[in-house]
Order: C-alpha cells, then structure tokens, then sequence
C-alpha cells in the first residue's frame, strides 16, 4: 500500500456502457427522464412532509430523510453520467473520482441506517404502541439521523483515505458509469490485499448489523400481528409497513445482484446494468412506492395541492 510517485496520472476514464455503442443519445434520454423523476419524486415528499402538519411524526421525518438521500444519490453519479453521453467525453479528474466514490459511499450508507431506523420505528409502533411517544421522541429521531450521517461519513471517508494510498498504472479505464470502489482497486498496481480486507470487513459490518436489526423487527412485527384478533386490525398494522417492506426488498435485492455479478461475472455490461438499477432506478422508485401506497401521504398531496390551487 505504499504509494509511488502519481505525477503523471491525472484522469480516470469512465467506459460507460462501452457494450453498447453508438446508443449514446438513447442513453441519455432514458437516464435523463429517470434523472427527472427522481428528483420530483423525491422533493415532492420531502415538501409534502414537511408542509403538513399531520406528517410530522417520526415516521415520516425518517422517509423526509429517507428522499433527501435519494436525491443525493442520483446526483452524485448521474449528471456526470448524462454530461459524458452528450460530450463524449469520458475522461474525469482523479480528484473528482474520489470524490464521486466518497458521496456514493457516503449516501449508500446513509440509505441502508435510515432503512433499519424506519423498521424500528414500525417495530416500536406497532410492538408498543403505549410507549411509541416516549420511545420514538424527536430527539431521539434526531440522534437517529445523526448517528446514520456519523457512522456512514466515517466509512466513507476511510475507504476514500485508503484509495489515496493506492498507486495506478498504465490502465485507467473504469469498467463502470461512476467511479465505484471495487472497480477502482481493480485498476490499482499496488498491493490491495489490505484494502480488500478493510473493505469487506466494513461493508459486512454496516451492512449485515442494520440488517439483522430490519429483520429482527419484522420478526418481532409479524408475532404482534399474529396475535391481532380481528382481521381488519391485522390489515391494518401490516398495511403500515407495507411500503418500507417493498423498498428494504427492492435495496437489499439489487445490493445483492450487485455483489453477484462482479462476484461471479466477468461481463462488465450485466455488472454496469445492475448497478444503474442499485442506484438510478431504486431511488426513482422509492417515492412511487410511498405515495401509491400511503395513505397519508396521498391525502396529504391533494391538501397541498388544494391550498396551491386555492391560493392562485
């Protein structure tokens, strides 16, 4: 992990999805409309939450939370993305590299906490209901939120330190649409055996704990459930968790599809799609799952749409 002289080295190139040549202006209007969704999406629940005043629990506050960091997300991989398919341009700074990777880290994290501090908060509501407003207090909230920035910034900024430690040779060829960590350590002529350690051992760390704890939740939600006695209130406490379920499955499974296709593929194309849908297409769905879903949050949109229509 001794670095050696990087003076010539000054760009990485992002092959994009090289497999697919010629498709450029395509690509772009298809991750530009994606793009575009996302982010109205997202805002939309963020603004929704925080206009009315019956979301202003800790359920929501964590799904406000939740869309800002969809958005951020997006943004940190996409509009490079977009820039490149309209100038071809390929190339990106070593500096913006690390960068991009220390965002996507970051907000990646940030995503997998605030799942598992959403599926305690249902835990919680629906396991102890009596004691939800001592348990689930906004302070409490915060720390929460807090705690996620704090463990997901410290991860984030170790990997990035350890990258900075690496030396690149002759090949600076990205296989990928961003600036990913493991794609980045395969192009590295120094020593990673230490780098790979530290990285897997991170990743299982704050990856497999939170979810454990989404598990363990769910568990401990489906015996309360179980013990409903009318059918209508056990639909009606599952209902609550509907909408976290599908998007902690629609996260852990394209995580999952990401691990196995750079695990055990060596076509560079399936591994670049699957990523796109781990960090395009999952957060444009989130806020479609939320408000197809939710209740409150389509009555909430059409209070906010009325005071809009009503103030013109």
């Amino acid at each position: 992990m001794v670095p050696e002289n990087q003076t010539q080295f000054t760009d990485f190139i992002l092959l994009l999805f090289s497999e697919k040549p010629n498709q450029e202006g395509l690509l772009f209007g298809l991750f530009l409309t994606m793009y575009l969704f996302t982010m109205v999406g997202n805002l939309l629940i963020m603004m929704v939450v925080g206009s009315d005043s019956h979301l202003h629990t800790p359920m929501y506050f964590l799904l406000a939370n939740l869309s800002f960091v969809d958005t951020c997300v997006v943004t940190t991989t996409v509009p490079k993305m977009l820039a490149s398919f309209r100038t071809l341009n390929k190339t990106i700074p070593y500096a913006d590299c690390v960068t991009q990777m220390f965002f996507f880290i970051l907000f990646g994290g940030l995503d997998n906490f605030l799942l598992a501090s959403m599926a305690y908060d249902r835990f919680v509501a629906i396991c102890h209901p009596l004691h939800y407003a001592v348990m689930m207090s906004s302070w409490f909230c915060s720390l929460l939120v807090i705690l996620s920035w704090s463990l997901s910034f410290l991860n984030s900024f170790i990997l990035s330190v350890m990258v900075t430690c690496l030396s690149f040779c002759t090949n600076h060829q990205i296989q990928h649409f961003f600036c990913d960590l493991p794609e980045i350590m395969k192009l590295s002529c120094s020593d990673t055996l230490i780098n790979y350690i530290l990285m897997y051992f991170l990743a299982g760390l704050l990856a497999v704990v939170p979810l454990m704890g989404i598990l363990y939740s769910y568990i401990q939600i489906c015996s309360s459930i179980i013990k409903i006695p009318s059918a209508q209130g056990k639909y009606k406490a599952f209902s609550t968790c509907g909408s976290h379920l599908c998007v902690v499955f629609l996260f852990y499974f394209t995580v999952l599809g990401v691990y196995l296709t750079s695990s055990f593929t060596n076509t560079s194309w399936k591994s670049t799609v699957v990523s796109a849908i781990y960090a395009v297409v999952t957060p444009m769905l989130n806020p479609f799952i939320y408000t197809l879903r939710n209740k409150d949050i389509k009555t909430a949109l059409w209070r906010l749409m009325r005071r809009k229509s009503s103030s013109q």
